[in-house]
Protein backbone atom coordinates (compact mmCIF):
# COMPACT_ATOMS: atom_id res chain seq x y z
CA UNK A 1 0.00 0.00 0.00
CA UNK A 2 1.05 3.68 -0.88
CA UNK A 3 1.39 5.76 1.88
CA UNK A 4 0.97 9.42 0.47
CA UNK A 5 1.07 12.67 2.45
CA UNK A 6 -0.71 16.08 0.55
CA UNK A 7 0.86 19.07 1.96
CA UNK A 8 -1.91 21.65 1.47
CA UNK A 9 -2.99 24.82 1.98
CA UNK A 10 -5.91 26.85 1.31
CA UNK A 11 -5.55 27.24 -2.39
CA UNK A 12 -8.50 24.98 -3.75
CA UNK A 13 -7.55 24.70 -6.96
CA UNK A 14 -3.57 23.25 -5.95
CA UNK A 15 -5.66 20.65 -3.07
CA UNK A 16 -7.52 19.99 -6.52
CA UNK A 17 -4.42 19.13 -8.86
CA UNK A 18 -2.45 17.56 -6.07
CA UNK A 19 -5.28 15.10 -5.36
CA UNK A 20 -5.97 14.37 -9.42
CA UNK A 21 -1.81 13.54 -9.44
CA UNK A 22 -2.70 11.29 -6.48
CA UNK A 23 -5.48 9.45 -8.33
CA UNK A 24 -3.21 9.17 -11.27
CA UNK A 25 -0.93 6.66 -9.26
CA UNK A 26 0.10 3.52 -10.25
CA UNK A 27 -1.64 1.01 -9.15
CA UNK A 28 -5.12 0.87 -7.67
CA UNK A 29 -7.31 3.15 -5.62
CA UNK A 30 -7.55 0.58 -2.68
CA UNK A 31 -3.85 0.34 -3.04
CA UNK A 32 -3.18 3.86 -1.59
CA UNK A 33 -3.61 5.38 1.67
CA UNK A 34 -3.41 9.56 1.90
CA UNK A 35 -3.42 12.03 4.79
CA UNK A 36 -4.10 15.43 3.42
CA UNK A 37 -1.91 17.54 5.95
CA UNK A 38 -3.00 21.75 6.97
CA UNK A 39 -0.09 23.50 8.51
CA UNK A 40 -2.16 26.09 10.24
CA UNK A 41 1.03 29.04 10.39
CA UNK A 42 -1.15 30.97 13.33
CA UNK A 43 -4.18 29.52 14.62
CA UNK A 44 -5.39 31.43 17.59
CA UNK A 45 -8.92 30.94 16.86
CA UNK A 46 -8.43 26.97 17.06
CA UNK A 47 -9.69 26.18 13.80
CA UNK A 48 -10.04 22.85 12.90
CA UNK A 49 -8.38 21.30 9.63
CA UNK A 50 -11.77 20.05 8.22
CA UNK A 51 -12.85 23.68 7.95
CA UNK A 52 -9.98 24.14 5.54
CA UNK A 53 -12.17 24.17 1.70
CA UNK A 54 -8.93 23.31 0.56
CA UNK A 55 -8.88 20.40 2.69
CA UNK A 56 -12.27 19.03 1.90
CA UNK A 57 -12.01 19.38 -1.90
CA UNK A 58 -8.68 17.38 -2.14
CA UNK A 59 -10.61 14.49 0.02
CA UNK A 60 -13.51 14.41 -2.16
CA UNK A 61 -11.45 14.14 -5.14
CA UNK A 62 -9.59 11.11 -3.52
CA UNK A 63 -12.78 9.92 -1.89
CA UNK A 64 -14.60 9.94 -5.15
CA UNK A 65 -11.58 8.03 -6.45
CA UNK A 66 -12.19 5.13 -4.07
CA UNK A 67 -8.60 5.92 -2.31
CA UNK A 68 -8.86 5.76 1.95
CA UNK A 69 -8.23 9.50 3.55
CA UNK A 70 -7.15 10.61 6.52
CA UNK A 71 -7.30 14.36 7.80
CA UNK A 72 -4.38 15.71 9.90
CA UNK A 73 -3.25 19.57 11.01
CA UNK A 74 -0.54 21.27 12.78
CA UNK A 75 0.76 24.35 13.70
CA UNK A 76 3.94 26.37 12.87
CA UNK A 77 6.31 26.07 9.75
CA UNK A 78 4.17 24.12 6.89
CA UNK A 79 7.26 22.52 5.31
CA UNK A 80 8.41 21.07 8.96
CA UNK A 81 4.70 19.52 9.74
CA UNK A 82 4.72 17.77 6.22
CA UNK A 83 8.45 16.12 7.00
CA UNK A 84 7.24 15.01 10.36
CA UNK A 85 4.23 13.84 9.31
CA UNK A 86 5.72 12.17 6.48
CA UNK A 87 8.22 10.63 8.88
CA UNK A 88 5.54 9.55 11.37
CA UNK A 89 3.42 7.30 8.78
CA UNK A 90 6.25 6.33 7.19
CA UNK A 91 5.06 7.92 3.71
CA UNK A 92 6.44 6.67 0.56
CA UNK A 93 6.05 9.80 -0.86
CA UNK A 94 4.93 13.33 -0.32
CA UNK A 95 2.82 15.26 -2.73
CA UNK A 96 3.03 19.63 -2.72
CA UNK A 97 1.92 21.58 -5.32
CA UNK A 98 4.27 24.19 -6.91
CA UNK A 99 3.74 27.76 -7.24
CA UNK A 100 5.28 30.76 -9.27
CA UNK A 101 6.50 33.54 -7.47
CA UNK A 102 9.06 36.11 -8.26
CA UNK A 103 12.54 35.83 -6.92
CA UNK A 104 12.20 38.11 -4.11
CA UNK A 105 8.90 36.92 -3.20
CA UNK A 106 11.45 33.07 -2.86
CA UNK A 107 13.99 34.94 -0.90
CA UNK A 108 11.32 37.14 1.10
CA UNK A 109 8.93 34.80 1.98
CA UNK A 110 11.01 30.89 1.91
CA UNK A 111 9.09 28.34 -0.19
CA UNK A 112 7.29 25.23 1.38
CA UNK A 113 8.18 23.23 -1.61
CA UNK A 114 11.76 23.87 -1.09
CA UNK A 115 11.99 23.12 2.27
CA UNK A 116 10.63 20.03 1.95
CA UNK A 117 12.62 18.85 -1.04
CA UNK A 118 15.60 19.79 0.92
CA UNK A 119 14.82 18.58 4.14
CA UNK A 120 13.49 15.11 3.53
CA UNK A 121 14.83 11.38 1.95
CA UNK A 122 11.51 10.62 1.04
CA UNK A 123 10.00 11.57 -2.87
CA UNK A 124 8.43 14.35 -3.57
CA UNK A 125 6.04 14.36 -6.00
CA UNK A 126 5.62 18.14 -6.95
CA UNK A 127 2.30 18.77 -9.11
CA UNK A 128 1.19 21.77 -10.82
CA UNK A 129 -0.62 24.45 -9.37
CA UNK A 130 -3.47 23.90 -11.64
CA UNK A 131 -4.64 24.95 -14.25
CA UNK A 132 -4.27 28.54 -14.13
CA UNK A 133 -0.48 27.78 -14.65
CA UNK A 134 -0.92 24.97 -17.37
Amino acid sequence: MYQVVLGVDTDEDRARAQAEAIVDLPGEPEEIHATVLHAFGDNPSGASVHQVGAVRRARDVLENAGIEVSLAGSSGDPATAIVNTAEEIDADVICVAGRKRTPTGKVLFGSVTQGVVLTTDRSVLVCSAGSNDR
